[in-house]
């Protein structure tokens, strides 16, 4: 390779003072040197900023704006970026210091029209939690394949596994600075559809920092859910507007499904177009999951019953759920009984 393509990293970044340094440590131990590193703090409150200046170099540029959202900060980063390929990293992640080395190897230069993808694993605490367990995803595909197999399996590829030549991520426009809650789900949609496939990277690997309640995938607030559906309703389109054949169909189906077991009780306005969605593309087999306990009260009182005691154990815990339940029960019991005798 005569000349060695420029990767930008690209960092949104929002009160992770906890997190930064060993993510961008983990940033410029690649040992494909040819880097930049975009941090942009999106109007942190903590000494994000200042930990971020203390990086400064020029490699490492610092941009600060007023809290704006994670996807203004991926644009803005993007719009600063000179590189030949793009990286997202988010910032509690971290990157094998060969993950962007062996990636470019795969696709050759800027010019492929694939894009790459990686191994990643989940950890709490260490990077040395990291278990890599193959998926069914990882594996080259179409676009429309991959699409299809992540949606139904409910299976993903976080935003860092990713490495992007710069003409693909042009081509699929800017994230939507609508959304907050699974952004990614519509912005990595347009990115695999704008390209030829996903040529997966054998030892590329990435760690996904899992089990922070402050952050964003954690959130669970309406305007989250908003944005979720929001998400869904166009990461759906994306997919149908390539191909409106029934497995796509299903698979945008499913994914609706999967909201509805998600969101229930909550929402109920959201709730219902969910439902019209599913029944409009032709309906899913898609069954609510959970544990053992979640199972039985599944068998015995329904999938939304389960949910709400389910839903009451999380908040009260289990003494107070059993109770709830016998009053409950206890309840049902005597409007059973009053209307029997009034038939009597």
């Amino acid at each position: 390779m005569s000349k060695q393509p420029l990767v930008s990293i690209l960092i949104p970044a929002f009160n992770v003072e906890a997190w930064l340094v060993e993510t961008l440590e983990s940033a410029l131990a690649q040992t494909w040197q040819n880097t930049e590193i975009i941090i942009v703090n999106d109007g942190s409150t903590d000494n994000t900023l200042a930990i971020a200046k203390s990086f400064a170099s020029s490699k490492v540029k610092v941009i600060s704006q007023e809290n704006r959202g994670q996807s203004a900060s991926e644009n803005r980063a993007f719009q600063e970026a000179q590189g030949d390929f793009i990286e997202y990293l988010d910032a509690d992640d971290l990157l094998a210091v060969d993950k962007i080395e062996r990636q470019i190897q795969l696709l050759g230069n800027s010019s492929s029209e694939f894009v790459a993808s990686g191994e990643w694993a989940r950890f709490y605490k260490s990077p040395d939690e990291a278990l890599f367990i193959p998926q069914p995803l990882w594996t080259d595909m179409s676009p429309v394949d991959w699409l299809v197999c992540a949606w139904e399996n409910h299976l993903m590829m976080h935003g860092a596994a990713w490495l992007i030549p710069r003409p693909i991520a042009e081509r699929a426009g800017n994230w939507d600075e609508r959304l907050s809650l699974i952004n990614d789900f519509d912005y990595f949609s347009r990115i695999l559809l704008n390209s030829q496939g996903v040529k997966f990277c054998q030892g590329a690997k990435t760690y996904y920092r899992s089990g922070d309640t402050n952050s964003l995938s954690g959130s669970k607030s309406r305007r989250a859910w908003e944005s979720a559906f929001l998400a869904l309703e166009l990461g759906t389109s994306n997919l149908l507007a390539r191909e409106d054949i029934p497995k796509t169909r299903h698979a945008c189906a499913t994914v609706f499904q999967r909201f509805i077991y998600e969101v229930y009780p909550d929402v109920t306005d959201l709730l219902q177009k969910a439902e019209e969605k599913v029944q409009q593309l032709g309906g899913s087999d898609l069954q609510a999951s959970g544990g053992p306990m979640f199972q039985i009260l599944t068998s015995c009182l329904g999938w939304q019953q389960a949910k709400k005691l389910q839903r009451f154990v999380y908040q009260y815990g289990y003494a107070k759920a059993a109770v709830g339940w016998k009053l409950s029960r206890l309840r049902e019991r005597s409007l059973y009984l009053l209307k029997e005798s009034k038939i009597q």
